[in-house]
């Protein structure tokens, strides 16, 4: 089990709901549709390397740092007694290749090299970690999980593991069977005490409450065609079910990811709802769930 868990960002969260409720322009669909492959790229690496492990080793999934007023970002750290491993989880698809130290899809055009990437994460690590006085080895790499796709003309002593190559990785990785102590935990507690929440580099897309479509839609598959039988939501796009009360408790939860200082009424959430449960039913659900502050028409639930 991973000492930091890895959850989905609130940033692909946004991207979801703005792009059911709102009109998200190409530019930012291809965003959306980037991060979105990213995250379920770094979540296939969980599921055949680090999930699996037995070893004497401390998963942190993640990281998003600051060091002498630059941020790095690492996907998964894991901690043993004597290395830190590093890990850049990419999920490319399509044909590149390496020409003179450069990076190239096979059109020929020029892309960002993630091993430059890496070197300066690792660079900006290594200075944190020997400000906590750690002073070991550090090994990263960059790991392709896509099985569509190639990298020719790479050099050999590149750090890259290939698709081919995660079960020798996890194989590899299970044969650190050295203890740990409570250092390297208190390490570890350090460095997620410094992860930082919300990332500089994510760009949401400008949105207010009003333009936004209402309605109760699929919490899978964001469709708003569903049918409501004995107080059952069913999506009649996907066939995922859902009751009323966590149809609404779901909304709710949209409106405070979307809109964080905004006040959770009978009202609000009768119209982000698209007026399809009676403001009683609603009422009902708020009160069994959250406190009520205020009275009458000054009421709201936190």
């Amino acid at each position: 089990m991973a000492y930091k868990p890895r959850l989905e960002p609130d940033i692909i969260k946004i991207l979801r709901l703005l792009n059911a409720r709102g009109n998200l322009t190409e530019q930012e669909k291809r965003y959306f549709e980037g991060k979105k492959k990213g995250f379920e790229g770094e979540v296939f690496f969980d599921q055949v390397v680090t999930e699996p492990l037995e070893c004497e080793g401390l998963v942190i999934n993640d990281l998003l740092l600051k060091f002498n007023n630059t941020y790095f970002q690492i996907d998964t750290t894991i901690i043993f007694k004597d290395t830190i491993k590093l890990f850049d989880v990419k999920n490319f698809q399509g044909e590149y290749y390496y020409e003179e130290g450069r990076f190239y899809a096979i059109n020929g055009s020029e892309r960002d090299d993630p091993l430059v990437q890496l070197e300066r994460c690792v660079s900006h690590f290594r200075q944190l970690l020997y400000s906590l006085g750690y002073k070991g080895t550090i090994e990263a790499y960059v790991v392709h999980v896509n099985p569509e796709f190639t990298l020719f003309q790479v050099p050999r002593t590149y750090p890259i593991i290939f698709p081919s190559q995660l079960n020798s990785l996890r194989k590899k990785l299970n044969n650190n069977q050295l203890k740990l102590n409570d250092w390297h935990r208190r390490l570890a507690d350090k460095l997620i005490s410094l992860h930082i929440v919300e990332s500089p580099y994510d760009l949401s897309p400008a949105y207010d409450f009003d333009s936004l479509r209402k309605g109760n839609n699929c919490g899978r598959c964001q469709s708003f065609s569903i049918t409501l039988n004995d107080r059952i939501l069913t999506c009649n796009n996907c066939g995922h079910q859902e009751t009323v009360e966590s149809a609404i408790l779901r909304g709710i939860g949209e409106i405070k990811l979307l809109f964080p200082e905004m006040k959770i009424t009978v009202n609000v959430v009768y119209e982000w709802c698209g007026g399809v449960w009676s403001k009683w039913v609603i009422r009902n659900v708020l009160k069994k769930h959250f406190k009520a502050t205020g009275y009458g028409k000054w009421c709201f639930y936190e």
